[in-house]
């Protein structure tokens, strides 16, 4: 009788089906009203350019430049408090350092450490790498989830649960919370994910390795997830970067606007990155890498010579029209909502795949990705009339970047939110210090008014 009960209880019956159909029939809208009544949807113009609904002092994204009064498409750029991404790895990589905590730094506070601001910030966020006491035992292996992602916003929910000042709104305690978080991310997606993994195959031993104090964010994450606690050199250096890449991204990307909204209604620094998190994880935002993964397992497979160039044409051609992997008639990793020629983060990053693919031995991969980013612009110009300009963007080579690390799809996601708690926290301290009113956009309704009917004349 139980088993029946749970069944039927997480199954779709004809009776949710028969109320799914009303829920449609009464809210699909038809789209002719957007244009009608001058609906940004997405909150996005007409020719994609993001509706202007808040000011920002910690990133900036350029993808077009005014010349003669038009604007035309550029290199895309990407600025953290106004220096150029492409400088602040430049110096990093020069002195041959890990860059992640000096950008957290930089985002947080606006402005690059020195050396001794710098040890003192390494050194805080590493007091606050302790979990509750039995936070893994009771928390994290109670109820392991498949998606690191879930797994991630529980815990961080719960974390409010265990401590003393969880409401105090006030700069100190909500800086205190969000170093707290930064410095936790690593440990609750990896926690988790060896959980998870234990949960499945009980034959996987479950291993929790404490983070070591005197190692980088990047060098914990690889000495926490590998039984061996063992990595190269190179491999903790690009892992790295990749956090410097995805740790912030303008203020109008889903996940940071989600920050915004949520910590304008004055609710707790814990609800408000549970918030962010549960935007990252939507597959139109954190898991595209993922996607880009997929796609080219089922491009390997369908393609006899990787290095033909007309047959890997021919399968982006079916991909754009709905003819291969998934049907949905995109190219992952191809394109994004603002630049256009190019995007920053897809170039730095590219410049570092090919070595960590030569210590893999995965350099007939890496040569694919290369060839599908040099033709892809080709093909979707010709398949695509309405095609104003086309690139790699940071998840084209991420995903493969994080196989090659030995990274499980299932925190593939979870690194990119590891990186982006540093930007989500500058957005909620940032909310919080200028704007002091709630966000509350409007919305037209367009349901004509009606009688209200009584039950038994229904």
């Amino acid at each position: 009788m139980e088993k029946n009960v749970k069944e039927d209880f997480f199954a779709v019956t004809p009776e949710i089906l028969e109320l799914t159909g009303l829920c449609k029939s009464h809210s699909t809208i038809d789209p002719a009203l957007f244009a009608k009544y001058d609906v940004k949807r997405g909150l996005r113009d007409i020719n994609g350019k993001g509706v202007l609904t808040g000011l920002t002092e910690i990133s900036e994204i350029i993808s077009s430049r005014e010349i003669d009064g038009k604007s035309v498409p550029c290199e895309g750029e990407l600025y953290y408090r106004g220096i150029n991404i492409e400088h602040i790895v430049r110096g990093f990589i020069a002195e041959n350092r890990f860059g992640f905590e000096e950008t957290t730094y930089l985002l947080l506070f606006g402005e690059l450490p020195d050396t001794a601001r710098l040890e003192e910030f390494k050194k805080l966020l590493s007091k606050y790498r302790t979990l509750p006491t039995n936070f893994v035992r009771d928390i994290i292996m109670k109820a392991p989830s498949f998606d690191m992602m879930n797994t991630l916003a529980r815990s961080v929910l719960t974390l409010y649960a265990y401590d003393e000042r969880p409401n105090d709104t006030s700069l100190p305690n909500v800086l205190r919370q969000c170093l707290e978080m930064i410095a936790l991310f690593p440990q609750l997606a990896v926690y988790g994910y060896q959980a998870y993994a234990h949960d499945m195959d009980r034959n996987n031993s479950f291993f929790i390795h404490a983070p070591k104090p005197e190692l980088s964010v990047a060098e914990n994450i690889l000495y926490m997830l590998r039984i061996d606690n063992k990595y190269t050199a190179l491999e903790a250096r690009i892992l790295d970067l990749a956090l410097v890449l995805h740790a912030e991204h303008g203020g109008g990307n889903n996940s940071s606007f989600t920050t915004h909204v949520v910590a304008s209604s004055g609710t707790d620094a814990y609800s408000v990155i549970a918030a962010a998190l549960s935007s990252l994880k939507g597959p139109k935002h954190g898991g595209a890498n993922i996607k880009v993964m997929k796609m080219f397992e089922d491009m390997k497979q369908n393609i006899d010579d990787w290095e033909d160039e007309d047959k890997v044409a021919d399968y982006l051609s079916r991909l754009l029209n709905k003819d291969a992997f998934d049907r949905a008639g995109l190219i992952y990793g191809m394109g994004h909502a603002v630049y256009s020629l190019s995007d920053p983060r897809a170039n730095i990053f590219k410049k570092f795949v090919k070595s960590l693919s030569e210590e893999k031995g995965l350099t007939k991969e890496y040569k694919l990705y290369s060839l599908v980013e040099r033709l892809a612009p080709e093909v979707i110009g010709r398949e695509r009339k309405t095609y104003k300009g086309v690139s790699a963007n940071i998840d084209f080579y991420s995903g493969f970047v994080y196989h090659m690390l030995g990274l499980p799809p299932e925190l593939f996601t979870p690194v990119f939110a590891m990186a982006r708690i540093a930007g989500w926290s500058a957005h909620l301290m940032e909310e919080q210090i200028n704007v002091g009113k709630i966000i509350r956009p409007a919305y037209k309704s367009i349901s004509s008014h009606r009688d209200y009917v009584p039950l038994y004349n229904r």
